[in-house]
């Protein structure tokens, strides 16, 4: 669903993009591209102001899909801030320093529309405020309660910060249109439940079956679609634990672990020339000899058998991000 309640916002008068400027993501998602400007008629629902990315992932062919591997870096989160590196005409490239990896100290980097930024005031609440985060695939933000037509649909792990509670709701700031009403069904305090303050590797896996059937996307970090690692960082980082944001990074980081000692949410990787070779792949230990992953474009998040021939012999070793009991 697009953005319904959402006007085209305009250019803030003054904003600007000066190499070093912190800006704030004010798409639902803001998808990050490794050449500025290069993606296609098809992409706009992706690249404008008002982003439609339910629509542009259901419109695309595996064909579409397979186009876009190579040319896309990861996405960034409503309400995620980022560091301008680089620009070229209404292109930024950026910084999302949420997301480590070896690429860059800093965070990763990718080109996107100056459009979905916004420099806001009231996006710059400071970090140590309490936050919501969503919960569900998806969530509706409203401009009232008990509203009829919502104002944004957001992302699984979207955080904003709290103004206030008013019965059922999170009052929230967004990044550049005031306060909304976000249900409490759909969200919760960021940290404030046993599976974010001690997360298990049950939690990690209840949280990953939410996704099943999920169509995969080369470099999505939304619950529009991820890709491989994209599924894992997220699932990490929505139970408060930190990882990096490529399946090569997290293979290097994490704790070695045993194939046969193997517990729910730890990270098994695959590799070229029968698991010797560069990391390609990631999915989490399920239990049951089974993993959960997101496996390719042709594909949609599953549950697989670990001792599936084609992951047995490409199998690279297994990171523990747990901590032991």
């Amino acid at each position: 669903m697009a953005e319904s309640g959402r006007e085209q916002p305009g250019i803030p008068c003054g904003f600007g993009a000066e190499q070093g400027k912190e800006l704030v993501v004010n798409s639902a998602v803001a998808t990050l591209w490794s050449e500025p400007g290069g993606n296609r008629p098809l992409d706009e629902m992706s690249t404008a102001a008002v982003v439609d990315i339910r629509s542009w992932t259901a419109g695309m062919t595996i064909q579409d899909k397979l186009w876009l591997v190579g040319k896309l870096e990861t996405q960034a989160l409503y309400g995620q801030r980022v560091k301008v590196i680089d620009t070229a005409g209404d292109w930024v490239k950026v910084i999302v320093s949420e997301q480590p990896t070896s690429r860059n100290e800093e965070g990763y980097p990718g080109w996107m529309p100056l459009r979905q930024l916004t420099d806001s005031e009231a996006a710059f609440i400071p970090k140590a405020c309490p936050q919501a985060v969503v919960k569900a695939i998806t969530a509706f933000l409203y401009d009232a309660p008990a509203a009829d037509r919502p104002f944004l649909e957001l992302s699984f792990n979207t955080r904003l910060p709290i103004v206030e509670e008013i019965g059922a709701y999170y009052v929230v700031q967004t990044p550049g249109d005031g306060e909304k009403y976000l249900p409490k069904t759909e969200a919760m305090l960021a940290g404030g439940n046993e599976a974010t303050v001690n997360p298990t590797g049950e939690h990690l896996v209840d949280t990953a079956n939410l996704f099943l059937g999920l169509p995969y996307l080369w470099a999505g970090v939304s619950a529009f679609g991820f890709d491989c690692s994209g599924f894992t960082y997220s699932l990490y980082g929505f139970h408060g634990i930190g990882i990096p944001r490529d399946a090569s990074d997290q293979s290097k980081s994490g704790t070695a672990v045993r194939r046969s000692e193997l517990r729910q949410g730890d990270l098994m990787f695959f590799a070229y020339d029968n698991g010797k070779g560069k990391v390609h792949h990631v999915g989490m230990y399920a239990g049951n000899g089974q993993m959960i992953h997101s496996p390719k474009t042709e594909s949609s998040i599953e549950l697989t058998p670990i001792d599936t021939p084609y992951f047995v012999k490409e199998y690279a070793g297994a990171r523990r991000y747990l901590p032991d009991d």
